[in-house]
């Protein structure tokens, strides 16, 4: 929400932007079927070009999700907003659909694994007992993590741990630090200094350290806090906005360049932590990631600040969407990979069969069974919306 002149308005912008980056994740996973790197199920020839397409993906996918998911607490915790409501507001959309899927479809996931790894023969009911037996940390096979579903856990955590530091930079005598850093970041190509956090702990993290096997989606945890703080800050100030916006291809070009040259560094071997080249090559990827960033918040302040039923109904549907889509994705591909077609129809019956049925399950079930709402981090049910169409709304 923006409350600029107490006037309250909703941020449409991110509204968009986290409708079309779950769909990236969706294409994302899609296509991690066919990459050079062990997935939970693969197809049988893999290939170059995908594995580019997701490192490209990787090098700013999760990052803007968690500066997104900064802003939106920004907005949420706008004057009269309570510490137990937040509180019981994040419970409710994070960590209760976390909760059910670690023990319900993640197990879908986990056999499917175990089962193309050569490491379990048997139906899925025969493995069920074997999930059952204890954390993946301890040796057993239930993912602490909760597989894709980490990013509602990690984001849990992010906002209870921050929230004393967000309402004292929010509501308290904090505001006017807060307001100083952010106009010393509106001035032209300053908001490039946000990325410094970034690349200080990417050079400094050990990748073979305990910290540095505490990741996912391509990137450490803890450094995703230097988005999520990022994204915060961001939308606290106008003028940081206004300059992002302004700075938005100059942003995109940036990303691209540096994008390349890390690339060009890289070439497929992995550098040595300490050295040089380990230093230029994260540093690059850092800082890449943060003008791609700024590059889509700054299209999306420009082009997408408007709504249409579409957005609506969307921007209901992409927490159980996101919730569900690599169970289906890895159920459905596990038979498609195994047929005697051309690779390229694999992966679109995979997508396409996949994103129908998680929006069918979402129409039909999720939203219309009120504790099933509850259950996917959906507001208690109110008046049905229709879709777009009569049918799948993000198909449009």
């Amino acid at each position: 929400m923006n409350t600029k002149f107490g006037i309250t308005t909703r941020r449409y912008d991110l509204d968009w932007l986290r409708v079309l980056v779950i769909l990236t994740v969706f294409i994302f996973h899609s296509s991690r079927f066919f990459d050079l790197e062990d997935w939970h199920v693969k197809n049988t020839t893999q290939y170059l070009g995908v594995q580019v397409w997701i490192i490209i993906l990787a090098s700013w996918m999760m990052p803007l999700i968690f500066a997104i998911s900064g802003a939106s607490l920004f907005y949420a915790l706008g004057k009269g907003a309570k510490t137990s409501k937040f509180i019981q507001d994040k419970v409710l959309r994070l960590l209760v659909p976390w909760v059910v899927g670690l023990f319900t479809h993640v197990s879908i996931q986990v056999y499917l694994d175990r089962l193309t790894h050569g490491q379990f023969d048997g139906s899925y009911f025969e493995f069920l007992p074997h999930y059952f037996t204890g954390i993946d940390l301890f040796g057993g096979n239930m993912p602490w993590t909760g597989m894709h579903l980490w990013y509602l856990l990690v984001l849990f955590i992010f906002s209870l741990f921050f929230l004393p530091l967000f309402r004292w930079l929010r509501d308290g005598s904090g505001q006017g630090l807060l307001n100083r850093l952010g106009s010393l970041l509106a001035r032209p190509v300053a908001p490039i200094l946000m990325a410094l956090p970034t690349v200080a702990l990417l050079i400094l993290i050990d990748p073979d350290s305990t910290l540095g096997n505490w990741e996912n989606g391509g990137w450490y945890y803890i450094v995703y806090t230097t988005f999520f703080l990022g994204g915060f800050l961001i939308f606290s100030h106008e003028g940081l906005q206004r300059r992002i916006q302004n700075e938005r291809w100059l942003s995109l070009g940036a990303g691209v360049v540096i994008l390349v040259a890390a690339f060009a560094l890289w070439r497929g071997n992995d550098p040595v932590y300490g050295s040089l080249r380990f230093a230029a090559i994260y540093g690059l990827q850092s800082l890449g990631s943060w003008c791609f960033i700024f590059a889509i918040l700054g299209f999306g302040m420009k082009h997408l600040a408007f709504s249409t039923p579409t957005l609506k109904y969307a921007n209901q549907a992409v927490l159980p969407f996101y919730v569900l889509h690599q169970t289906v994705l890895l159920a459905i591909g596990y038979f498609i990979v195994q047929w005697d077609i051309p690779d390229l129809v694999k992966f679109l019956l995979i997508a396409a069969s996949s994103f129908g049925i998680i929006m069918s399950l979402y129409e039909y079930l999720i939203r219309r069974v009120g504790i099933l709402r509850i259950l996917f981090g959906m507001k208690p049910q109110a008046k049905l919306q229709k879709a777009p169409s009569g049918e799948k709304a993000l198909a449009r």
